[in-house]
C-alpha cells in the first residue's frame, strides 16, 4: 500500500496536472482491479498524486460553491495562475 502511494505521489510530481488520472487507471489495470476496488484505488491514487491547492484557491472554490469537476477545474486554473504570478 505504501509502495503504491509513493509511486502515485512521485508520478504526480513528474507529470502534468491532468496526466496522473491516466496513470492511476493504468496502475489499476496492472493490478487487475475491478469494480469498487478499482474505483477506490483510482480515487485515492489521484488524490495522493494531485498537488495540494492553496488555501486561497480552496476559499475561492468554496465561495463559488463549486464541487466535483467544476471545483477541480477551478483549483487547477487557480493554482496555475498563482504559479505564474510567483514565477
Amino acid at each position: 500500500m505504501l509502495k503504491s502511494t509513493l509511486i502515485a505521489a512521485c508520478a504526480g510530481l513528474l507529470m502534468s496536472t491532468g496526466a496522473w488520472a491516466a496513470d492511476c487507471a493504468k496502475m489499476a489495470d496492472e493490478k487487475k482491479l475491478a469494480g469498487a476496488a478499482r474505483t477506490s484505488f483510482i480515487t485515492k491514487c489521484e488524490k495522493d498524486a494531485s498537488p495540494a491547492a492553496s488555501p486561497a484557491c480552496e476559499k475561492s472554490a468554496a465561495d463559488k460553491k463549486l464541487a466535483g469537476a467544476a471545483k477541480a477545474s477551478h483549483l487547477k486554473k487557480c493554482m496555475a495562475d498563482e504559479k505564474a504570478k510567483k514565477g
